[in-house]
């Protein structure tokens, strides 16, 4: 390789590790929101518990996510293909700053994928791209691609919803005559319930980034592109874990006060719900969005105790949001790669 590839496979490298960090920024905040609204624990706490587990999540997580990740793009291995991810990287960055300045939890994944797509897309054609749309209709209905990204991306919010709604209304039935006191137990098992919430963000989460680093890996001829090595994912980990010490507080607020009024026994509805639907995810290789599902599981708690206090309007933002993330950073993208061979 010469002096100028070795250098932008380092830079795709640090992109790819900067998306860790605004990854972490965004998803960990939601892991943590309910925990910290409900009062079961201090922001502090809770950010280093979320940080601690999301980490040792990334050391033992597989690779299922990360080959569905990095199997989007259908190019041959060659160092063009470089530019292709960086330009893919700053389109998922640049909306992931701008949903975290103000306060939208957007999906991080909506983010990764659009920029891939745009990217590729300028780049090659979209006949570069793994859709899957043929392989869902043919003979053998095989989810695989972009469709099985579109498709765990919609469905899972929709299960968390469900999920959570029942645990709530189960739980409204087995503690109706339970004392207020009861609120202490249920405060402390929301650390165990919240340590296995940020522990499968990490396994779900820093997989994309093992996925993208490989494959940079790989257009540089340095390894299959399969999996991950333990320091990719070591190094995603890291990244998640200071990504989720700095916080995100604007999307805490709007997660754990903006939608509906949480109390003990919601927000461990809420975290038993989520937790469930992404380790589902990660056994499945889906790489679904926490943001998503956490959103999903508040709405589903509150629209079981109270359907009236939940506030829908941020909820319609929140959709809306998310509906422009995946083409808001394929444009970014797109821009940026043909400026870039502009040059």
């Amino acid at each position: 390789m010469s002096i100028s590839s070795v250098l932008i496979l380092a830079i795709v490298i640090f992109a790819a590790l900067i998306f860790t960090l605004t990854n972490g920024l965004h998803d960990a905040s939601s892991v943590v929101a309910t925990f910290i609204s409900c009062g079961a624990a201090n922001p502090s706490q809770a950010i280093f518990l979320a940080a601690i587990c999301g980490f040792v999540g990334a050391l033992t997580s597989g690779s299922a996510v990360a080959n569905t990740v990095s199997g989007i793009v259908i190019i041959p291995t060659e160092t063009a293909l470089l530019k292709v991810l960086l330009a893919a990287m700053i389109g998922a960055v640049v909306w992931n700053l701008i949903t975290w300045k103000f306060g939208f939890p957007s999906s991080s994944t909506h983010a990764l994928v659009g920029g891939l797509v745009g990217a590729v897309w300028i780049a090659r054609g979209s006949n570069y791209i793994l859709w899957g749309w043929s392989e869902l209709i043919g003979p053998g209905h095989q989810l695989i691609g972009i469709t099985k990204i579109v498709a765990a991306l919609i469905l899972s919010p929709v299960l968390g919803f469900m999920v959570a709604f029942m645990l709530q209304t189960i739980s409204n039935i087995a503690l109706r005559n339970a004392k207020f006191s009861i609120n202490r137990w249920i405060k402390r098992m929301q650390w165990v319930i919240a340590g296995l919430l940020a522990y499968s963000h990490g396994a779900n989460d820093t997989q994309k980034t093992v996925g993208i680093i490989s494959l940079a890996l790989a257009s540089a001829s340095y390894s299959s592109g399969q999996g991950g090595s333990i320091w990719t994912k070591g190094l995603a980990g890291a990244v998640m874990f200071a990504g989720t010490l700095l916080g995100g507080w604007p999307i805490m607020k709007t997660i754990g006060r903006g939608i509906y009024t949480i109390r003990p026994i919601h927000s461990l509805n809420s975290q038993l719900s989520s937790g469930g639907c992404i380790v589902l995810a990660t056994v499945l290789g889906a790489p679904v969005s926490t943001t998503h599902v956490v959103v999903g599981s508040v709405a589903g708690v509150g629209g079981a105790d109270e359907f009236r206090m939940v506030n829908w309007k941020i909820g319609k933002e929140i959709i809306i949001a998310w509906c422009i993330t995946i083409p808001a950073s394929a444009i970014v993208a797109a821009l940026v790669y043909y400026i870039s061979s502009l040059m």
